[in-house]
């Protein structure tokens, strides 16, 4: 029929076949197995993504795929230890990205590296509970927390080896404040390592990082030593309606620098990356326009870091405009997120005559010795940071944002209260208590300030003031304000901290 006989199959033939068949039927159990494994030791697919609580590796993020096999090694290990006791922690956020996600892929990478780097460092030290860091994917719009909630309250009831505290919480938004006040009713002590919004007050909710009004406070320190130009401002905010962050900052910036800036009347608004609401984000046109058209000097940002390189480069295309001499755009956030500091942003804003300043939970320059003001725990804090960098892909300049530093500083806020409890509850040496939620709450609701109790991170030396006071905002902490590009001549800014009423330590 084809124009030619088929041949039969010779033994040669036949081998080749066997080999193929085996490889695909190798390759089906490989595929399918690794399906099986997408969402399960207490994982479920909801919506594509694996949601819940668990101490095992899972599908997510291709580039965290170590670290998370990093941290399961280390829960598989402590588990191993017979007759060792342990407790566990909850890391809550998401560990998938994508264009409209809270976190950036960089983000969550970092943010696991400096949790590993606190748990490790947890699980070497003597005295004390061994951790096992539970993983909580609560999707990458952080809104699927409600099953991961419900299942940590089941096992912060678990008497034989309880979770104790959850860390995490990446972004200020409608649903992480639903999560936390759901978090608080169930009694369960969280720690948010990079929140910001001063809005986010809940009972059980402690926060290392600054919140904006204290930004802000460090902002007006900064202007008030370097006053520049006329002081005609521009209030730069996203317009996404469920950002907390945004927000609260607006209302921040407006109140702290509105009069003395003009910020009542001059403002444009802009579509972030970040949320789901409809219009094209990284339009500048109308804030471009207006800066040239006022002649700007300084730009107040209330939106999101990874937004802030489109604005820089529209600004540029019109080069210095009308808006004459230099121009600042001031910006809050945890570090600075390398995609600020990347040679074409630098050359637009040298092309603008603009220079970023920020303040910051985390300064860049704190990874070199004998850099100003640095922090006494940064050392500890590198000592481990270093070994991870050299096991896994971390990206380029991964502590600049801040995320690797202040997530190492949030599990260990709670660890360390965790051993502390342990250590009173034990004193007697007659039984070994392990702690609960209600006794690491009693723990960090203790004023910590000037003494024993406060934590030597590597985002600074900070405590807190006790039960209410300050709404549980870390008191005594670093806000360094970094600019970018560097000045030419060093400056001699003090360094602000939160809530210091003289009683800081220096």
């Amino acid at each position: 029929m084809f124009g030619s006989r088929i041949r039969e199959w010779g033994p040669l033939d036949w081998c080749v076949a066997a080999v193929v068949v085996l490889a695909l039927v190798a390759g089906g159990i490989y595929g399918g197995s690794k399906l099986l494994r997408k969402c399960d030791n207490g994982l479920s697919d909801i919506d594509g993504q694996c949601i819940g609580v668990t101490t095992q590796s899972f599908e997510a993020d291709d580039d965290i795929g170590s670290l998370l096999d990093a941290i399961a090694d280390e829960n598989d290990q402590v588990a191993s230890e017979s007759g060792t006791p342990y407790v566990r922690v909850a890391l809550m956020m998401s560990f998938t990205s994508g264009d409209k996600s809270a976190m950036t892929g960089d983000m969550i990478r970092r943010a696991l590296a400096g949790s590993l780097a606190a748990l490790k460092e947890a699980n070497a030290g003597a005295g004390g509970p061994q951790v096992q860091l539970m993983l909580a994917p609560i999707g990458s719009q952080l809104d699927q927390w409600r099953p991961v909630v419900k299942k940590l309250d089941t096992l912060a009831a678990d008497g034989k080896h309880p979770l104790v505290g959850v860390t995490g919480i990446p972004s200020s938004q409608t649903d992480t404040k639903q999560a936390l006040e759901e978090l608080s009713t169930r009694k369960i002590p969280t720690v948010g390592p990079v929140i910001n919004a001063s809005s986010m007050n809940f009972p059980y909710f402690f926060k290392t990082s600054p919140d904006d009004k204290e930004f802000a406070n460090a902002l007006r320190n900064y202007l008030r030593t370097y006053p520049q130009g006329k002081k005609k401002g521009l209030l730069l905010l996203d317009r996404h309606t469920g950002d907390v962050y945004s927000a609260d900052l607006t209302n921040t910036l407006k109140d702290r620098f509105g009069k003395d800036y003009g910020l009542t009347t001059s403002s444009s608004l802009f579509t972030g990356s970040s949320g789901s609401d409809e219009g094209e984000p990284g339009l500048f046109v109308d804030a471009v326009g207006k800066i040239c058209r006022e002649r700007t000097d300084t730009v107040f940002f209330a939106g999101r870091d990874q937004d802030l390189p489109g604005f820089i480069d529209a600004l540029s295309d019109e080069g210095s405009c009308n808006h004459g001499g230099p121009l600042r755009i001031l910006k809050t956030g945890i570090g600075l997120e390398p995609t600020l500091t990347k040679p074409e942003v630098k050359r637009d804003l040298k092309k603008a005559k603009a220079t970023i300043v920020d303040a910051a939970s985390f300064d860049p320059g704190w990874e070199k010795a004998g850099s100003a003001d640095r922090p006494a725990g940064v050392d500890d804090f590198l000592d481990r940071f270093d070994e991870l960098r050299t096991a896994h892909t971390l990206g380029e300049k991964p502590l600049a944002d801040g995320y690797a530093a202040s997530y190492y500083d949030g599990l260990r806020l709670l660890t360390e209260a965790m051993k502390r409890t342990f250590a009173e509850m034990n004193k007697s040496g007659k039984t070994e208590q392990l702690p609960t939620r209600q006794e690491l709450y009693t723990m960090l609701s203790q004023p910590t300030v000037n003494s024993s109790g406060m934590l030597q991170g590597a985002t600074g030396t900070y405590g807190f003031a006790g039960q209410d006071t300050h709404n549980r905002w870390s008191v005594c902490k670093p806000v360094p304000v970094v600019e970018f590009p560097a000045p030419r001549h060093d400056r001699k800014l003090s360094l602000y901290r939160t809530y210091d009423n003289g009683d800081c330590p220096g």
